[in-house]
């Protein structure tokens, strides 16, 4: 698997295809090739999934690496992550440090619902119509509240083979 990931912030996105003065990282090789384009609304950033022959080959059970994006032109890429902890600790942003995240409205109104203890606990995603809200660790006595808080808003738990969230619509 020859991808890696780069992030970069909505504003630098928007100042590069306004402003032509504003340099772009030199290090993309010349086969990169654009897979994918998430945007992290709770991030505030931009996740591009980009692939090039040029890239070391990465086992397909590991993560996809970040591409660490530097004005020369040689290409540096973090090694696969192994553990969790490792994950946590190398979760740096790469172009420049996000701010505060824009909410929609009924995201934020959900993400209220929760106490603050239990908001430490979560993670808060939107995707498509749906607030995602999935655990940060596990949980064991605190399940059945959040759970119970999401059933509230009309959510519901969704179980996976790997990963299992709730899932919350926008109303």
């Amino acid at each position: 698997m020859k991808l890696r990931i780069m992030k970069i912030t909505p504003e630098y996105l928007v100042s590069l295809l306004k402003d032509n003065s504003v340099a772009f990282p030199q290090n993309l090789p010349d086969d990169t090739e654009i897979l994918d384009l998430k945007m992290d609304l709770f991030a505030k950033q931009i996740s591009v999934v980009i692939r090039s022959d040029k890239f070391s080959d990465v086992a397909e059970s590991m993560p996809i690496p970040e591409l660490n994006l530097k004005a020369d032109s040689k290409v540096e890429t973090k090694p696969p992550v192994t553990s969790k902890l490792e994950t946590i600790a190398e979760s740096t942003p790469s172009i420049p440090k996000p701010t505060k995240p824009p909410i929609s409205r009924y995201a934020s109104k959900m993400e209220n619902e929760f106490s603050p203890d239990q908001r430490k606990l979560l993670n808060f995603t939107v995707k498509d119509d749906f607030v995602v809200v999935k655990p940060v660790t596990f949980l064991k006595t605190e399940w059945e509240d959040i759970n119970e808080v999401v059933r509230s808003l009309g959510g519901r738990w969704v179980k996976g083979d790997i990963i299992s969230y709730w899932e919350i619509p926008l109303q």
